[in-house]
C-alpha cells in the first residue's frame, strides 16, 4: 500500500485529492490548520493538524507518517493562501507578504526537502507541488500570492533536477480559474469573464479536475516525466487573437 501526504486538506483541492487517493487504495496523512475536517473522507485517512509555515509542525507531520507506516511514496503540496487583503503591489505590505509566502512558497520548499531526503532512501517516489496561473499572470493587487507561485515553479524544477538520480517524480499542477473558498469573494467576477469568453472550456474548473491530473502525475502513468507543469485551466494559457 502506497501512502501519501496531502496538505491543505481540509479545502477543496486538498480534500478532492485526498478521496482520490483514498479511493484507489493509497493511504492518506492529511494536514491542515483546522481543528477537524470539515467533511469525512472515506478509506486509510490520518488528520494531522498543523502549520505548514511552522518547522516543528513540518517535523512532526513526516515523524507521525514515518512512525505509523515506515515510509513515503507521494506527497501532494496543495497548501496555500491569498493575502487577507487584496492590496495595489504599490501598497503591499511585508507583513502580508511574509503571510503568503512563509506558506505558499518556504512552507512548501522545506516540507519538500524533508519529505525528498526521507524517499531517497528508497529511491522512489513522486512529488506534486499545486502553483497556480498566477505563477506567470500578473495581478497588481495580490502580487504577493503571484511571487509565490511563481517560485513555487522554481521549487518544482529544483526538486527534479536534484531528485531524479533516486528514481524520484517532481512535477507540478497549474490550476486556473477553479472553484474552491478561496475563488467564492470573485465569482461574479470570474462568471462575467468566462462568459465573456476567457477561456476556451467555457466553464468553472472543479477540485476534481486537478485531482485527477495529480493523481495521473503519482501513478506510474507517466515514469519519464518530472520537472514539468501541467496546465489545468480550460485553455486559459492559449495565447489566442
Amino acid at each position: 500500500m502506497k501512502v501519501a501526504l496531502v496538505t491543505g486538506v481540509a479545502g477543496g483541492i486538498g480534500f478532492a485529492t485526498a478521496e482520490l487517493l483514498l479511493k484507489n487504495g493509497v493511504a492518506v496523512v492529511g494536514m491542515d490548520v483546522v481543528s477537524d475536517m470539515p467533511k469525512k473522507l472515506e478509506g486509510n485517512f490520518t488528520y494531522f493538524k498543523g502549520d505548514l509555515s511552522n518547522k516543528e509542525s513540518r517535523e512532526n507531520y513526516v515523524k507521525t507518517v514515518l512512525d505509523r507506516f515506515g515510509k513515503i511514496d507521494i506527497l501532494v503540496n496543495v497548501a496555500g493562501v491569498a493575502p487577507k487583503v487584496r492590496n495595489d503591489i504599490l501598497e503591499m505590505t511585508e507583513e502580508s507578504y511574509d503571510f503568503v509566502m512563509n506558506i505558499n512558497t518556504k512552507g512548501t520548499l522545506f516540507l519538500t526537502q524533508l519529505v525528498a531526503n526521507v524517499m531517497k532512501e528508497k529511491r522512489t517516489g513522486s512529488i506534486v507541488n499545486i502553483s497556480s496561473m498566477s505563477g506567470y499572470t500578473s495581478s497588481p493587487n495580490r502580487g504577493e500570492y503571484c511571487i509565490s507561485k511563481a517560485g513555487v515553479t522554481m521549487i518544482t524544477t529544483l526538486f527534479a533536477d536534484r531528485l531524479a538520480e533516486y528514481g524520484i517524480l517532481v512535477n507540478e499542477i497549474r490550476p486556473g480559474i477553479i472553484a474552491t473558498g478561496m475563488t467564492d469573494k470573485v465569482k461574479a467576477k470570474y462568471d462575467d469573464l468566462i462568459e465573456d469568453g476567457l477561456l476556451p472550456i467555457k466553464r468553472w474548473g472543479k477540485s476534481e479536475d486537478v485531482a485527477k491530473a495529480v493523481w495521473t502525475l503519482c501513478n506510474g502513468s507517466l515514469p519519464y516525466v518530472t520537472g514539468q507543469s501541467i496546465d489545468v485551466d480550460g485553455g486559459f494559457h492559449i495565447r489566442r487573437l
